[in-house]
C-alpha cells in the first residue's frame, strides 16, 4: 500500500516534487512543451532545468533585476527562457552552448518565445567566447560541462560585476560529492574543487539549496 499523500509508484521525492509543482507558478505550455520535446529528442533529458528549477530562476533573476546576464550551458533553452522571462524589457541574457548540433534546435524554440528579443545565442566554448565578448555582466548561471567547473569559475569571476550573483547548477552532483566510492570520478573531482574554491574564496559570500542536483548562490562581495 502506498504511503499517505503519495501515488502508487512514487517514491517520497516524486511525490514531494509533484505537491511543490502542483503549489507553484504554472508551467507555460511553451515551457512545458520545450520539456516534453528534450524528453523525446535528446540524450540525457534531465539536463534541462524542468518546472521548479525554471519558475525559481525566474523569480531570482526578478528579484537580483540584472540587466546583462550570462548562462553557460544553453542545453535546449529550458532555463534560458525561464531567465529571459524575468528580466525587464531592456535586459538580456547571453547564451553559450559548446554543442553546435544543437544549434538549428534552440533557435527554433526561442523563435517560439515571447521574450526572444531578450536572448543572445552564442555557439562556442565559453572559456573563449566570454573573454571575446568583454562584457561585465550583472548574474551568471553556470550549467556547463562539469570537469570545467573551476576553470569557469577562474574566468568568468572577473567578468562578473562586484555585487553580481554567480548561480551555479548541480553543485551535489546527485550526491556523489559525500559518496567516496566516486572519488576516482572526473566531473565529481570538478564539482568538489569548485565547492572548495567557492567556499575558500574571500571575495565571495555563498549559500548552497539542496534543490534537484544543489544550487549554489554566489555574490560577488569586491
Amino acid at each position: 500500500m502506498a504511503t499517505s499523500g503519495q501515488g502508487i509508484g512514487y517514491t517520497g521525492e516524486e511525490a514531494l516534487e509533484e505537491y511543490i509543482s502542483a503549489h507553484i507558478e504554472a508551467e507555460s505550455t511553451l515551457l512545458r512543451n520545450l520539456y516534453r520535446e528534450t524528453n523525446l529528442k535528446m540524450l540525457n533529458p534531465r539536463m534541462a532545468s524542468g518546472h521548479i528549477q525554471g519558475r525559481l530562476l525566474k523569480m531570482l533573476v526578478s528579484m537580483i533585476k540584472p540587466k546583462i546576464v550570462l548562462e553557460v550551458g544553453t542545453f535546449t533553452g529550458y532555463a534560458t527562457l525561464c531567465i529571459a522571462e524575468g528580466l525587464t524589457d531592456d535586459g538580456v541574457v547571453h547564451t553559450v552552448e559548446i554543442d553546435d548540433e544543437l544549434e538549428d534546435f534552440i533557435k527554433k524554440e526561442f523563435e517560439k518565445s515571447p521574450f526572444s528579443n531578450r536572448i543572445c545565442l552564442h555557439i562556442g566554448d565559453a572559456l573563449k567566447v566570454v573573454p571575446e565578448l568583454g562584457i561585465t555582466f550583472d548574474m551568471i548561471f553556470l550549467d556547463g560541462e562539469k570537469r570545467e567547473y573551476p576553470d569557469y569559475y577562474n574566468t568568468l569571476l572577473d567578468w562578473l560585476r562586484p555585487g553580481g550573483y554567480m548561480i551555479a547548477d548541480n553543485t551535489l552532483w546527485d550526491g556523489h560529492v559525500i559518496d567516496d566510492s566516486y572519488n576516482s570520478d572526473p566531473q565529481t573531482i570538478a564539482v568538489k574543487r569548485f565547492n572548495d574554491m567557492v567556499h575558500a574564496d574571500e571575495r565571495v559570500e555563498v549559500a548552497m539549496i539542496p534543490i534537484r542536483d544543489g544550487l549554489t548562490l554566489i555574490r560577488r562581495i569586491n
